[in-house]
């Protein structure tokens, strides 16, 4: 039977509760999957919201309060319907009955779990569609209620849902309100909050100063994968952190800081490592880890390499390199996908770029794994499915970001050395990079690398000879136009094809460029031009000539 919207107004404005919650009861179960509302009924589901609003001030049986506020949950979903719900006096009572409220003192008994959950679902919808209510939760401090419980994350008196709602609510102020999100990094100390949290959550025991590990991980037996509950909230709570520490990679921190954000990395390094139930919500995860040590001070990278070799694990100098293996792995997955390469490779390769670049054991493992010594000679470097063939192509991708990390990579690995990035990419993709960097003409200084050799192979000795530096492979050979020419006809092709470039440059078709003092690509102007040999008598036609054809 289809319940009339006037009809429940009518059972609420009797004030019985009794027939209040059999219509609501009706309505909500007749809504719950309705996301599309009937315009001309606005007036009515706000009246509907007021009535609702009103008799949840009253003292309800938990199954009237649960009714009211899943109506509310419904109602919510309507940005033209929010008027009732985004005032000072619905967001203090919906935060009362989600046990939030700042200021009121400690709940003297746990409410009906299932109201606070409840109530967390129509504050999440309210504050994701409002502005006013954003505002309203700021006022009326709601952050500072959700760190409180948190805090609580190792008792078991809260289901995941109310944990799990808590945190989504948290993320949603965190991402649309910046005062919220400083509050919860500064004043709240955040990320220490969320760091216990995540800890909490992953079920992490502490084996040294930044090594953890799975509690329930057996030595020598497989970790069994994390929840489905668990990776949710995990998930969540990456999505915070990564709100409150976006820009701390931009700034200086002072030690207390740096601490807070090592003792972050080594949790994140186990995030990393985690499986979850299921290939897609695995890489999820590791997507929102990846993110977030994007986030963290450089210092922090060091950490990644801190626990000790194991049965099983990577082992390169001595040194553990699980969590770099995996790093590698999940940026090869996200460039072989080939989706938004901007959004999903960059914080990946942004991140082995700077651990390669600060940690001489990182970068030679990746090297190893990502340009090892060439034999292949045939074949034009982008050429290839190999992870190098793959991010040399990436060196000429049309997004700007993306070819500019793709061979700061490349070059990172080559230890910033120009002839060794040319022998492995061709100096065609590598100009872009050297170009900006100045280094057009080779040399440069590269950075604090240590010294190693850079072992060649029989196949690339033998052939280096032959290798076409701009193409990065031994070209098949071309019959050379200019055999038979004399002098002064070569001279001649050459002054036409500085006439060619001329009139390009002069209609705006070309500007061409040369290279200046400091090794970096500058216009060329018509007096450079002029600067070029003149032509004699006998070659061809004159200026005038030239631009008539």
């Amino acid at each position: 039977m289809k319940m009339d919207l006037n009809t429940v107004i009518e059972n609420m404005e009797t004030g019985d509760q009794d027939a209040a919650l059999m219509a609501l009861q009706a309505y909500n179960k007749e809504k719950s999957q309705c996301f599309t509302f009937n315009t001309k009924e606005q007036e009515e589901r706000e009246r509907l919201g007021e009535l609702v609003l009103s008799f949840l001030e009253r003292d309800l049986q938990p199954s009237c309060q649960l009714a009211c506020l899943e109506t509310i949950r419904i109602l919510s979903r309507d940005k033209g319907s929010l008027a009732p719900f985004a005032t000072r006096d619905a967001i203090q009572t919906l935060s009362r009955h989600a046990g939030i409220a700042h200021g009121e003192g400690p709940t003297p008994e746990i409410p009906d779990l299932d109201v606070i959950v409840e109530a967390l679902k129509c504050l999440c919808n309210i504050v994701f569609n409002s502005e006013a209510a954003q505002e309203l939760g700021a006022e009326l401090r709601l952050m500072a209620g959700l760190a409180e419980r948190i805090k609580q994350c190792h008792e078991r008196q809260w289901s995941h849902e109310v944990r799990f709602f808590d945190l989504r609510l948290a993320f949603l102020f965190t991402a649309l309100r910046v005062d919220v999100r400083t509050q919860l990094a500064q004043e709240l100390r955040g990320v220490s909050l969320l760091a216990n949290a995540l800890e909490a959550t992953l079920g992490l025991r502490w084996l040294d100063t930044f090594e953890v590990a799975r509690a329930d991980a057996e030595e020598g037996a497989e970790v069994p994968p994390l929840g489905r509950e668990e990776t949710e909230r995990a998930m969540e709570i990456l999505k915070i952190l990564f709100n409150i520490t976006y820009d701390t990679n931009r700034r200086k921190v002072d030690e207390e800081e740096a601490a807070t954000y090592r003792h972050l990395a080594a949790i994140l390094r186990q995030s990393l490592m985690c499986v979850a139930d299921g290939e897609e919500r695995t890489e999820e995860l590791h997507s929102h880890t990846v993110n977030l040590l994007g986030n963290l001070p450089l210092l922090c990278l060091d950490v990644l390499l801190v626990p000790k070799v194991q049965q099983g694990s990577i082992e390169y100098m001595g040194v553990n390199m699980d969590a770099v293996n995996m790093l590698l792995e999940f940026m090869e997955k996200r460039l072989d996908r080939g989706n938004k390469l901007k959004e999903t490779l960059l914080p990946s390769l942004n991140l082995l770029t700077e651990s390669a670049r600060i940690h001489r054991e990182t970068r030679k493992f990746l090297r190893m794994k990502v340009l090892p010594p060439l034999r292949d000679v045939k074949n034009r470097p982008e050429v290839g499915n190999a992870l190098r063939n793959k991010l040399v192509r990436l060196m000429t991708h049309i997004d700007t970001d993306v070819k500019h990390c793709a061979a700061e990579f490349l070059f990172v690995l080559c230890k910033e050395s120009v002839s060794r990035f040319i022998k492995y990419t061709g100096y065609g993709n590598a100009a872009g990079l050297l170009a900006a960097r100045g280094l057009m003409r080779g040399g440069g200084a590269p950075g604090h690398y240590s010294e190693d050799e850079d072992s060649d192979t029989e196949e690339y000795r033998e052939a280096k000879p032959h290798i076409n530096p701009v193409t990065g492979r031994v070209e098949d050979e071309q019959p050379n136009p200019m055999e038979g020419m004399t002098e002064e006809q070569k001279e001649y092709e050459a002054m036409k094809l500085v006439k060619m470039f001329d009139k390009l440059s002069r209609d705006h078709v070309i500007q061409p460029m040369k290279l200046g003092p400091d090794g970096k690509m500058t216009s060329m102007d018509p007096s450079d031009l002029h600067r070029l040999p003149q032509q004699g008598p006998h070659q061809c036609c004159s200026d005038s000539e030239e631009e008539g054809d």
